[in-house]
């Protein structure tokens, strides 16, 4: 026996509940990154996470400041900014949202969730 049920389930009463915050750890950064250097691409090495500003010139343990980096790129790109070592990132760091972890969990995400997961 088969029986339909919806993809999507509408709520005319939501009660907000505060998400808990998205800890900055090094697997969080990896995941954000798709497990990708962010300066040559590859993801079949072993990855780092490299301070964009290194911390020795004021850099800091942030979302907007730690990228994944394979260990050959990080050791090349070493005490400097990637304007200076010449390693254009592939795509600029930032803080992630639920919605970025809820793709990377559920994989393919289904055209019609889209409205509803803000994805427009």
């Amino acid at each position: 026996m088969s029986i339909p049920f919806p993809s999507v389930v509408r709520l005319s009463v939501f009660i907000r509940v505060p998400y808990k915050k998205i800890i900055l750890s090094r697997k969080n950064i990896l995941r954000r990154d798709g497990h990708r250097c962010q300066y040559c691409g590859r993801g079949d090495v072993p990855l780092t996470v490299d301070h964009i500003m290194p911390r020795s010139r004021g850099g800091e343990d942030t979302w907007e400041n730690l990228t994944a980096a394979c260990v050959k790129c990080n050791n090349r790109k070493g005490n400097n900014t990637p304007e200076e070592a010449g390693m254009p990132l592939i795509r600029k760091p930032m803080k992630p949202n639920h919605v970025t972890f809820i793709r990377h969990f559920v994989g393919n995400l289904d055209d019609c969730w889209k409205p509803y997961l803000f994805m427009q």
